[in-house]
């Protein structure tokens, strides 16, 4: 930092304009168990907002500059430490928004991704911030994409949600003649929640969670090494979409249900043995993420609270479906309950990053249950799709979202280790694996699939 930058910091901090916090947990995973570089894109989280109704510009600069007073991550920066870190959150921010107009070439769906990929990528000041930007595309009048970016170290997928909410309600405000008034306060500043949590994490309780993980992960195997690691020759991750129909979908729900377990369960035993058989490797490991939002209170504010949960199956071909889900249920309920936030986990396992190397495990799935709402007003809605940057910190990461239409499955991989006929041919098991055992799901796994 140079000595004019750290005057200014150091008159802001005397004067009250700004205060310093120590890193939450989580977002000491982005410094201590990560891959992939705290700077680099892949840090960053991106959505379009699909807005339908007349948007002025005024009104949407007061909206947002709402939604900045009420959300004090995007007013937030950090500081260089001796340690790690620092949380460096001023007590007032300006509205980070930017319009464009399109041409009648530039309203394609290809042409918007194109457009909408230079915001995503474009990498965030750390220091300076703010580490959020939004870009308005006005393709008509009453026609507009909202593209949305956020550093990870400020936000997870649960914040996109709460952003789009926030925004509608402030921007409904304005319509209402109620622009100058303040959305009220979050119920619990993302600060505070930071606070709480290092208060409840002392030495002693992450020690008893350790004991669990040591014993559930000893031995396991792990697809990449540090001589092969993931990006060592290519960049970015290859994103391929398939689709699960509707009824596929209502399908694994039912079966959820007559079995006592959950459709998250479910989807992660089809899944485990999809990649047992795709990999001829029947230990499997994954990393899932968790909301860590049981608190209400903490439900309406915007921050990088998420962590992540590693879960282990051995896939026996002996058994049946349902000896399976019943197990892979039984353990996800024991690791959500032993859950550590993953920078301690990581260093309790002595497993540190190296570049292109995570921790723990290579392979993420998820079951993405943030909410993402579609807000309708007089006039306007509002509907929010996520988006990746495509790249990766894993080997291969699937994420599962549940959609009118059934379920959307977005795999993330490497090209250099997994081509995309590959991870085509993984979807495809993956479907038909889920749809035999929903049709028998007593049969044994050795019959299940093509």
């Amino acid at each position: 930092m140079s000595a004019d930058k750290r005057a200014v910091f150091k008159e802001w901090l005397a004067s009250g304009k700004a205060r310093v916090e120590p890193l939450a947990l989580p977002q000491r995973e982005l410094w201590e168990a990560s891959p992939i570089p705290v700077a680099d894109p892949a840090n960053h989280i991106c959505c379009l907002i699909e807005v339908r109704g007349v948007v002025t510009r005024d009104a949407c600069e007061s909206a947002i500059q709402r939604v900045v007073e009420r959300q004090e991550v995007l007013r937030l920066s950090l500081l260089p430490g001796k340690e790690r870190p620092l949380q460096f959150i001023r007590k007032t921010g300006v509205a980070n928004v930017c319009f464009r107009e399109l041409s009648a070439g530039e309203r394609g769906a290809d042409a918007v991704d194109e457009i909408a990929s230079e915001t995503f990528l474009k990498p965030f000041d750390l220091l300076q911030g703010p580490l959020y930007r939004v870009n308005v595309l006005q393709r008509s009048v009453d026609d507009q994409i909202m593209v949305f970016a956020i550093h990870h170290a400020i936000a997870d997928g649960w914040s996109l949600g709460v952003f789009v909410q926030d925004l509608c309600i402030a921007y409904a405000q304005g319509l209402l003649g109620m622009a100058s008034e303040a959305l009220p306060p979050v119920p619990l500043s993302y600060s505070a929640w930071g606070a709480a949590e290092r208060a409840l994490w002392q030495p002693a309780e992450i020690e008893s969670k350790a004991a669990f993980w040591r014993a559930a992960l000893s031995g396991c195997r792990r697809i990449g090494t540090r001589d092969s690691p993931i990006g060592a020759t290519s960049g970015a991750a290859v994103r391929t979409v398939s689709y699960f129909p509707l009824e596929l979908a209502d399908a694994a729900r039912e079966l959820a249900r007559s079995t006592g377990s959950t459709l998250f369960s479910t989807l992660l035993s089809a899944f485990q043995i999809a990649f047992a058989r795709w990999t001829g490797v029947a230990d499997v490991v994954v990393g899932t993420p968790v909301a860590n939002r049981a608190n209400q209170a903490v439900r309406e504010t915007m921050g990088y609270c998420a962590g992540v949960v590693p879960i282990r199956r051995q896939v026996d071909e002996t058994r049946t479906f349902v000896q399976m889900l019943e197990a892979v249920h039984a353990t996800t309920l024991d690791c959500f309950a032993n859950a550590l936030p993953f920078a301690e986990l990581a260093r309790c396992l002595a497993d540190s990053a190296a570049p292109g190397y995570n921790p723990v495990f290579d392979v993420r799935f998820a079951l993405q249950n943030h909410p993402v709402p579609d807000v309708s007003l007089r006039g306007l809605s509002a509907k929010l799709s996520m988006r990746s940057t495509g790249t990766a910190r894993f080997q291969i990461g699937c994420e599962i979202t549940v959609v009118a239409h059934g379920l959307e499955v977005v795999w993330l991989s490497r090209q250099h280790l997994f081509p995309q006929r590959e991870i085509e041919k993984l979807a495809s098991l993956f479907q038909n694996i889920l749809a035999s055992v929903c049709r028998t799901p007593d049969s044994r796994l050795a019959t299940l699939g093509p």
